[in-house]
């Protein structure tokens, strides 16, 4: 536990994930509210319900690089004022708008949402060290894993006390308190050597957006893909058993165990592969379909769980690495895009496993997109970094200048200068 003891002390790390747990939790509940109050208040279907979720998801994927890019060149602070203002009207107004404006209001809060999540990674990247950025990111993990046990939880026990639409605005209040929070903290997302090194500009695009990032950002959609499949093929299985009202139990379990595994890898003392995990992981997906019943199925998620955490973890440290700090913003915008489109093709494509064959089908499918992505990552970072000696920085008259008598054409040796400080942490995060 010395690592996390070592993490917390960091000064303002605490407030951070006490705040970024608040917000993240209202953040992971908002579909589950606005299920509630289109199905209760509105008495419309479920599928009714689902094309709001699915607006809102699409804003997400959609607005969380515009977004990070746009910390990346106005600061934090100017970010967060026009993402709060927007979550207050629409959280405000939901219980009053008809179904049609819903929809599409839906959308822009989505677009508009506060960033806590990439927030919390970039200033967790400025805060620590290379040596405790494991642990902090371990962390993190473990706090979205509490925001999801406890914020859909607490949204379905409300709504049976209190009408959808006061939930709705609890959820909003949560939401904007944090983004508050974030905002009157206003934590450091580049350290200070940082900050100095990314004076010349931003890199472009195509310069840091290589086969690597790339690699990391589809294991990234391959982790939330597969646990948006597990979720629903818990449901599926226990209904078939007639034990519905156990999924939550199962579901606890399993975010119990993930906190549990976040803990410990955390406090090892060597990371593992990126691709080792999700591939692990997926592994220990497929055979949860053997259970039958919700006592069998707890132990059979339990392997899922442990792996669970740290695989989110090492995406996250893995996106800091290789992101120069002058673009971290949009790098973790885009991790969280894809974390997005994952969670919303999940459940589709391992519902159609289930239906075309038994709930067991979709434990399968949801563990084979993990390892797919497991392997397709794999593939990816093992491509040579072509990227690298294309990229001359403008940082380059510091090593030129002791060689200027020996070598006539100063501009071929800088260019290893600038970029392979994130590619040389890499291997730590995904084990190349």
């Amino acid at each position: 536990m010395t690592r996390f003891r070592q993490v917390l002390a960091v000064p303002g790390m605490t407030p951070l994930l006490g705040i970024s747990l608040l917000a993240r939790t209202a953040i992971t509940a908002d579909a589950m509210a606005l299920t509630m109050y289109v199905v209760v208040a509105l008495d419309m279907s479920y599928a009714a319900a689902g094309a709001v979720v699915a607006a809102l998801t699409a804003g997400v994927a959609l607005g969380g690089p515009l977004l990070g890019r746009m910390i990346d060149r106005r600061g934090l602070r100017t970010v967060l004022l026009v993402t709060l203002v927007p979550q207050f009207v629409f959280w405000l107004t939901v219980p009053a708008l008809p179904y049609v404006i819903l929809l599409s209001a839906a959308f822009a809060a989505g677009l508009l949402m506060v960033p806590v999540q990439s927030v919390t990674r970039q200033a967790i990247a400025a805060m620590t060290t290379a040596g405790q950025r494991r642990a902090a990111f371990a962390l993190e993990s473990v706090v979205g894993e509490l925001s999801y046990m406890v914020g859909p939880a607490v949204v379905i026990l409300c709504a049976a006390l209190v009408s959808p639409g006061v939930v709705a605005w609890g959820v909003g209040a949560a939401i904007v308190a944090g983004g508050a929070g974030i905002a009157l903290l206003d934590p450091p997302l580049r350290a200070g050597d940082e900050a100095d090194g990314e004076a010349a500009g931003r890199p472009r695009r195509r310069e840091w957006l290589g086969a690597r990032m790339v690699a990391v950002l589809t294991m990234g959609f391959g982790v939330a893909m597969l646990l948006s499949g597990v979720d629903l093929a818990i449901v599926a299985t226990l209904r078939e058993a007639g034990q519905v009202s156990w999924a939550a139990v199962v579901i606890a379990v399993f975010g119990v165990t993930s906190v549990v595994g976040g803990l410990v890898y955390g406090a090892l003392p060597r990371p593992m592969p990126t691709w080792l995990l999700l591939g692990l992981l997926g592994l220990a997906t497929i055979p949860a379909g053997l259970a039958h019943d919700w006592a069998w199925l707890c132990v059979a998620v339990i392997g899922a769980g442990l792996l669970t955490a740290p695989t989110l973890s090492t995406v996250s440290d893995a996106v800091s690495r290789l992101a120069p700090a002058s673009v971290r913003g949009e790098a973790t915008g885009l991790h969280s895009s894809a974390a997005s489109a994952g969670f919303a093709l999940g459940s589709p494509v391992v519902g159609v496993a289930i239906d075309a064959s038994v709930p067991a089908g979709g434990f399968a499918a949801a563990g084979l997109a993990g390892l797919l992505a497991a392997l397709t990552g794999y593939l990816l970072s093992r491509r040579p970094p072509t990227a690298a000696p294309s990229p001359p920085p403008s940082s380059s008259t510091s090593p030129s200048s002791p060689s200027p008598p020996s070598s006539p054409s100063p501009p071929s040796p800088p260019s290893s200068s600038g970029s392979p400080s994130s590619l040389s942490a890499q291997p730590t995060s995904t084990g190349r």
